[in-house]
Order: C-alpha cells, then sequence, then structure tokens
C-alpha cells in the first residue's frame, strides 16, 4: 500500500511519496522519525552519564531529573510535569534520595508539601549531564554541515514551540 501526501509550505506544494507495506516493520511518518531519533539521542546520553561514573544514572531517573529545575520543585508538581503517578513519582524521588541525588525538604509556605532538590552530588551529576549532552550533540552535528546542523536545530525549535500544530 502506497500513500502520497501533500505539504503546504508558505504557498508552495510539496509532494511527498512515501511507500509503506503491510510487512514494512516501522511506521513512515514524522511521529516515528522524531520518536527514533530521540531515542538515539537519549541512549548515548544516558551511555554517556554512565561512562562518567554515573551508574545510577537510567532513562526512567533521566525523565525525572529532566523535569526538576536546578532551583527544586514541589514534588507534587513533579508528577503533574512528568505525566507519572503520584506513586511513581515518590518512588523514584526516594530511590534517588537514596543514591544521595536528590534531597526532599519542607516547603516553607505549605507544611504538607516538599521541595525536591539536588543535593551536592546531583548538582555535581547536573554539571556532568551538561557536558555529555554537549559532546553527543557534537556528534550528532559532525554528521551535518554547520548550516544543515543550524537548520535542523532550528526547525525542531519550531515545532516544540508551536502551541497548534
Amino acid at each position: 500500500m502506497k500513500r502520497s501526501s501533500s505539504l503546504t509550505n508558505g504557498g508552495n506544494d510539496v509532494t511527498k511519496k512515501r511507500s509503506q507495506t503491510q510487512d514494512s516493520p516501522l511506521p513512515d511518518h514524522i511521529g516515528w522519525d522524531l520518536w527514533r531519533a530521540r531515542d538515539r539521542w537519549k541512549h548515548r546520553f544516558v551511555s554517556g552519564m554512565q561512562e562518567m561514573g554515573h551508574g545510577w544514572f537510567t532513562e526512567a531517573r533521566a525523565n525525572i531529573l529532566g523535569q526538576l529545575p536546578r532551583r527544586g520543585l514541589k514534588q507534587s508538581d513533579l508528577v503533574a510535569r512528568t505525566g507519572l503517578t503520584k506513586q511513581a513519582v515518590q518512588q523514584f524521588v526516594d530511590s534517588l534520595v537514596d543514591e544521595g541525588i536528590l534531597e526532599r525538604e519542607r516547603d516553607p509556605s505549605d507544611a504538607r508539601a516538599r521541595i525536591v532538590r539536588l543535593t551536592e552530588a546531583g548538582r555535581s551529576a547536573m554539571r556532568d549531564a551538561d557536558a555529555v549532552k554537549n559532546s553527543v550533540e557534537r556528534e550528532f552535528a559532525r554528521h551535518y554541515s554547520d548550516e544543515e546542523f543550524a537548520q535542523l536545530r532550528r526547525l525542531l525549535k519550531r515545532i516544540a514551540e508551536n502551541p497548534d500544530p
């Protein structure tokens, strides 16, 4: 089964033909392309963190830490940001507290709430994460010209920031 789609870009029609057979192992659409690219980037990032000595760093934990501002956040807000259940976030935070990466403090404005913050070890890991992210970006960028990579970044930012795709 073949499908053809016509995209409009600034008044110019661009026709893309994509073929997909029923026995194709992977879907053929931009969502899948973005998903696969994200997975490749994230795998390399997590591997890089582990290579830097952060054996506790996993993709699941990266999802939690990636949603946590450096200044900290109410644990209930972390639940909302991650889309995980309260119980799942509780388990992740508990394990990261046990590892010495996070700490919980009482919220001075709400005695029932807890603020989740990075410890010094957590802040050190996030500095390493910044270095690993830059390294992974350089690895990806070397496969493209400077102009191509800059265009890729601009397009991804437009996709991510467009409230109404």
